[in-house]
């Protein structure tokens, strides 16, 4: 059997240029540039990074009315700024994943037909493996803005570090999916999140521990100076910015503030949680220690009940038209 190699994670807790695609894009290859450059080998971005997590849907007072025009403003640059998996945006960014010798995962919405989706897209090293995970339940007012993932997209990706793979903010209090990930055996779990506060944090650390994976838990930070300066950097953004500029804070509140971490399969803290400042946060991972934890527990092994207990999932994917002619 071969031992997995050890890896330094890196977690870009940095703000995107919020709503905005394209600048988006230049900050994170840059990120990604100077992650590899301290040695990182796996590069992880929060939830949503591209082009930013829809903040207004848990502080704008008026998110939720129907037909009203500042959200279907927003709603349209989102949109448009939102790539399919075959943009050009996201082809650079496999590119220097390849050109680096780096896996990157990166939190994003994703379009698909007039459907966006929160997704994760996990890149491989090598530039060839590129694999979406879309969020099976969108949160609460999340369902205004994103549509559900299917059981087709629960990828994990091999590395040389081992088995990659992870689950997308609350995804981690659905008993089942945390199931069907432990039972693919995962090395490192990327659970991302809009920012990782104390109820994420417990959260993260208790799959590290049910898992015996080693957790990166990635958050962003966003001040809602910030949200308005992406929005308004483009034309006509103005009343695209009434919904942020109605959050009832100071312009230099912060509404995301970080939190990432990485945590051991014993819950330890590798990086300790970084709240309310940007940066880059390091780690070394060494899978060797695996096997210690299954000493005491394997929830897909031996410490599962088949006899008693069985899942099964659907992994196919569910669409909602099919041509049986294959056209």
């Amino acid at each position: 059997m071969t031992t997995p190699k050890e890896v330094k994670v890196a977690i870009i807790q940095h703000p995107p240029t919020y709503m905005n695609l394209a600048s988006s894009i230049e900050k994170a290859k840059a990120f990604i540039k100077e992650a590899a450059g301290h040695g990182a080998g796996l590069i992880v971005f929060p939830e949503t990074w591209l082009p930013g997590y829809p903040v207004w849907l848990d502080y704008a007072p008026n998110a939720g009315i129907w037909d009203h025009p500042p959200a279907k403003a927003l709603f349209r640059l989102l949109a448009e700024n939102s790539p399919q998996l075959d943009a050009p945006e996201i082809k650079a960014l496999i590119e220097l994943a390849g050109q680096l010798n780096v896996h990157v995962v990166m939190g994003m919405h994703e379009r698909l037909g007039g459907t966006l989706y929160n997704t994760m897209l996990f890149i491989s090293n090598d530039g060839n493996t590129v694999l979406p995970h879309r969020k099976l339940m969108p949160t609460y007012t999340e369902r205004l803005v994103w549509g559900r993932g299917d059981g087709s997209t629960l990828p994990v990706l091999d590395t040389d570090f081992g088995k990659l793979s992870g689950l997308i903010c609350w995804e981690h209090w659905m008993p089942l999916a945390r199931a069907a990930m432990h039972a693919k055996h995962e090395t490192v779990h990327i659970a991302q999140w809009p920012m990782v506060k104390g109820l994420h944090q417990i959260a993260s650390r208790h799959y590290a521990f049910e898992g015996q994976c080693f957790v990166v838990a990635a958050g962003c930070m966003l001040s809602k100076q910030e949200a308005l300066d992406g929005i308004t950097s483009h034309a006509g953004g103005d009343e695209a910015a009434t919904l942020v500029e109605e959050i009832p804070v100071e312009d230099n509140e912060l509404l995301l503030r970080g939190g990432s971490a990485v945590i051991a399969p014993d819950v330890s803290y590798l990086s300790e949680p970084m709240y309310d400042q940007a940066g880059i946060i390091y780690a070394d991972i060494d899978p060797a220690i695996i096997p210690e934890g299954h000493l005491f527990l394997d929830t897909n092994g031996h410490y599962s009940r088949p006899d008693v207990f069985r899942l099964e999932v659907d992994d196919r994917p569910q669409n909602g038209v099919e041509f049986l002619s294959g056209k």
